[in-house]
């Protein structure tokens, strides 16, 4: 039993369910956060990136915490998007001890309200929610806050800004005695604002290993491009991670439906993820990406919020976010729970300046990436369009009859002929320099 988590004040029942889920050793944030939690009566404002266990950080202490003989709702988790909430809520369920009468509710927009209002008919202690959908809630008078204890803004950063009215209206609903244990990735001064408005004076303050835990394991590249020749040098880029996972980022909604669709017509294994889909199809997406039967996720930033996904190899920034904060949550969605990953950004020229500022303001480090030569890109390219030809589904239409006129124009070709004459032909039409090259190589 891991002796770490017990000298922090967490239960053993607890800690035997961290230890199958091979949980052993606390992350900073965790070491610094829980013994504040358990053992002080303050306010508690955590500075730290995304992937240093925040989620542990604060849900562990309030498991127990909770008093189970009561059946008031006792703790609220606000999150900014469905997304993480549903994934707190997942960790909450994995971190709670065996036949636990804690109860745990998740409360989101996006999808029916009624099911949410029938399960708050049965005693609820915790709720993991998203600010719009609490406040509808509440105003139905389906849930009842009054007597909250515990307050958890997670990603505050993001909820400040997008979602400062329904938190007003949440904050004024809810008692005064209240303790508010407040997680951001950067303290902006509307964070500062909040603290100063709504916690009490007396707040602790810790911070975890900002400058190597938020983006251990992570290898900031940049690579410099021609607008023309962008997506070229993506596609080159993606198919030397042909068998991983990766998202890429896009600043508008329209640029990931024009990228996604591109990736689509040269049959990479991709899906589109932007804030005007249906909930629906959001879920069916991030779905198939979770499972694996999708290899690359085109999103807005939406995506960077709550998406945790292990084993992400890359992120690729088509586009350079406007803010930093942006960027510490894009890139951390790859190297979690100690993995190696890479973050990648794609710039034109007069951008390449905007890198030094981001090295500046987030205390990280970018290396040049190495672009693809031209003859690597066409012959990737041709590889894209022999792969397209393969990935084609037959045309039913097409009659028998004629089916056989065109099999007998190929009837004395070998299979190698066909793909010598088919691959002679496209580079014809293409006008192509790969032959050219493999000439001059030789002559080398």
């Amino acid at each position: 039993m891991s002796n770490q988590f017990s000298e922090l004040g967490i239960s053993n029942d607890l800690q035997k369910n961290l230890e199958e889920l091979q949980i052993t050793i606390p992350t900073d944030i965790q070491k610094k956060c829980i013994p504040v939690i358990l053992d002080q009566k303050d306010d508690l404002v955590a500075l730290a990136k995304t992937g240093t266990g925040k989620t542990a950080a604060f849900g562990l202490p309030l498991l127990q915490l909770i008093n189970t003989k009561s059946t008031t709702v006792q703790a609220v988790i606000l999150a900014p998007t469905r997304e993480l909430a549903q994934q707190i809520h997942a960790n909450l369920i994995s971190y709670s001890p065996y036949n636990s009468d804690i109860s745990i509710a998740a409360l989101c927009g996006g999808i029916p309200i009624k099911p949410q209002i029938e399960r708050l008919k049965t005693p609820t202690h915790i709720v993991v929610a998203t600010p719009g959908r609490l406040v509808d809630l509440v105003k139905r008078e389906a849930l009842d806050i009054k007597k909250l204890r515990y307050l958890v803004l997670d990603e505050a950063d993001e909820m400040v800004t997008a979602l400062k009215d329904d938190l007003d209206t949440i904050i004024a609903g809810i008692p005064k005695a209240r303790r508010t244990f407040l997680f951001t990735a950067t303290m902006s001064g509307a964070i500062k604002q909040l603290v100063q408005n709504y916690m009490s004076k007396h707040v602790v303050h810790k911070e975890a290993d900002m400058a190597t835990l938020g983006h251990k394991g992570i290898d900031h590249k940049y690579l410099v491009v021609e607008p023309i020749e962008k997506l070229e040098v993506l596609m080159h880029f993606l198919t030397t991670k042909e068998g991983q996972q990766g998202i890429i980022f896009c600043k508008t909604k329209a640029a990931v439906n024009k990228l996604a669709k591109n990736l689509a017509i040269h049959k990479f294994s991709s899906g589109a993820l932007h804030g005007s889909l249906s909930q629906g199809i959001r879920d069916r997406i991030m779905g198939q990406f979770r499972d694996g039967h999708i290899s690359i996720l085109v999103a807005t930033d939406l995506a960077s919020r709550g998406l945790d996904v292990k084993e992400l190899s890359y992120v690729v920034n088509y586009h350079l976010p406007d803010t930093y904060d942006a960027y510490v949550h894009r890139s951390g969605r790859t190297a979690r729970a100690g993995a190696k990953g890479l973050s990648l950004t794609i710039l034109q020229n007069e951008e390449v300046a905007e890198v030094f500022d981001f090295e500046k303001e987030l205390g990280i480090s970018f290396s040049k990436f190495q672009k693809a030569d031209a003859q690597s890109i066409e012959e990737n390219n041709t590889l894209l369009w022999a792969k397209k030809i393969f990935k084609t589904k037959p045309n039913r239409e097409v009659s028998e009859q004629f089916k056989t006129k065109i099999k007998t124009v190929f009837h004395h070709l070998t299979k190698e002929e066909l793909v010598e004459k088919i691959l002679a032909n496209y580079l014809s039409e293409t006008g192509s320099d790969i032959l050219k090259h493999d000439v001059l190589k030789r002559k080398k």
